[in-house]
């Protein structure tokens, strides 16, 4: 069984894909504690993978992206078996993890990794993009641990203003690798 926070139908509100409809599964639990997470990702319901893969046939409304989040998605061992549930149910998966626990992925699944205490190297070469939290600094450590090529976002912490004043400057300082993200779904009062 997965242990689940909420299933919701949405916009992706970050990154690359910022705009785009979605329907969110929030898996519960995550490896880390970080004091500036804004994200309830207790426990608050259990469910197969196909009830999950059904729930998302009768939210999504068609919808073929599903974005797995958390917490963090990999905690839970069944999270591959439901990645591949629904990509047979036709569904383009993203999933956005912190990237510390090491999971093989087809070359089809949109991964985010969002570094915070630490990082496996194996998840740092698979990201899609990259989101890098900016509160109270920039933590341009995790930079060069990921390929050239990799789009990096900084997400100002809460779109506080301090957090977007050093994210503009950080990616006016090094504009061939930082790109900004705002939370657009904070904005519009979406979830």
């Amino acid at each position: 069984m997965l242990q689940l926070s909420e299933i919701f139908y949405s916009l992706q509100g970050e990154g690359t894909f910022t705009g785009t409809p979605a329907l969110f599964v929030r898996l519960a639990g995550c490896n880390l504690s970080c004091d500036f997470c804004d994200t309830d990702y207790s426990l608050k319901f259990l469910a197969s993978v196909p009830e999950v893969v059904e729930h998302v046939r009768r939210e999504g409304q068609g919808c073929p992206m599903v974005i797995l989040t958390g917490g963090e998605p990999f905690a839970q061992t069944q999270t591959p078996e439901l990645i591949d549930a629904l990509r047979d149910d036709k569904r383009r998966v993203h999933v956005e993890s912190n990237g510390t626990i090491p999971v093989s992925l087809a070359g089809d699944v949109w991964l985010t990794v969002s570094p915070k205490e630490r990082l496996h190297d194996t998840m740092a070469q698979r990201a899609d993009e990259v989101k890098l939290i900016v509160n109270g600094r920039v933590p341009l450590e995790w930079i060069d641990r990921f390929p050239a090529t990799t789009p990096i976002f900084l997400q100002p912490e809460g779109n506080k203003p301090a957090n977007v004043a050093l994210s503009v400057e950080a990616a006016k300082a090094h504009p061939e690798r930082l790109r900004l993200s705002l939370q657009t779904h904070k904005f519009i009062g979406i979830r």
